[in-house]
């Protein structure tokens, strides 16, 4: 059987896990989660705790969370880019910055959205709490990025790190840009987005951007 994925291709967290797909080549057929397909949500509903996207299907096998599709992807369907290292230390700093993405770039950013979707508007407060503390990650990535070799713009390496990285940074710098003052990001952030299986995911993604709840910037 072939993998299925259920998602939404304007979601951060389903764009991770298709990056990862992308970038291998590999087969899967796509379970759009909307409302035209009421049968593809009552699925992840059924999959998680939380009944969130993405899911993987894999033979019968539920993945949830898109950590953890990936890893399944790296051992189950291998491909040419190095989702994870073979080293376990080196995976395990792998796993690291991925945490540094999801928890303090893309949990953050959400929280924004979050608030505009419940209460129609976006308090002082919240945008401070959520501009201060991208302001922090930014700037101990962009310090983190001289000693990451896969930032050259001549790489092409895709591993958990730019699945993670890679939407969480093209949402996040909507809500607050990247200072100019962190050149390193700022450059690392258009090398992604120029990435193959990342421009895809941002091409698949264009129709939705009038939904975006802060107001979609007219760029990527």
């Amino acid at each position: 059987m072939a993998l299925e994925l259920y998602g939404h291709v304007f979601s951060s967290y389903t764009w991770k896990a298709l990056i990862a797909l992308y970038a291998n080549g590999t087969p899967f057929t796509f379970r759009g989660v909307d409302g035209e397909h009421p049968e593809n949500a009552a699925r992840v509903q059924a999959a998680s705790p939380a009944g969130k996207f993405p899911l993987l299907v894999d033979d019968g096998v539920e993945i949830f969370e898109s950590t953890a599709i990936i890893e399944w992807l790296a051992l189950r369907h291998p491909g040419p880019a190095p989702l994870l290292p073979t080293d376990p230390a080196e995976a395990v700093r792998t796993r690291m910055l991925d945490r540094v993405f999801d928890n303090y770039v893309m949990n953050v950013m959400q929280e924004s959205v979050a608030e505009v979707l419940r209460d129609g508007a976006l308090s002082p407060a919240t945008r401070a709490r959520v501009e201060a503390l991208l302001d922090r990650s930014y700037r101990w990535i962009d310090a983190w990025l001289e000693t990451y070799a896969a930032s050259d713009p001549a790489s092409d390496t895709v591993s958990l790190i730019e699945c993670a990285a890679a939407p969480s940074l093209f949402y996040a710098d909507w809500v607050y840009p990247i200072p100019d003052d962190c050149p390193r990001l700022k450059t690392w952030r258009a090398h992604l987005l120029a990435l193959p299986a990342v421009a895809r995911c941002v091409e698949d993604a264009r129709p939705f951007r009038a939904y975006f709840p802060l107001g979609a910037p007219d760029r990527d």
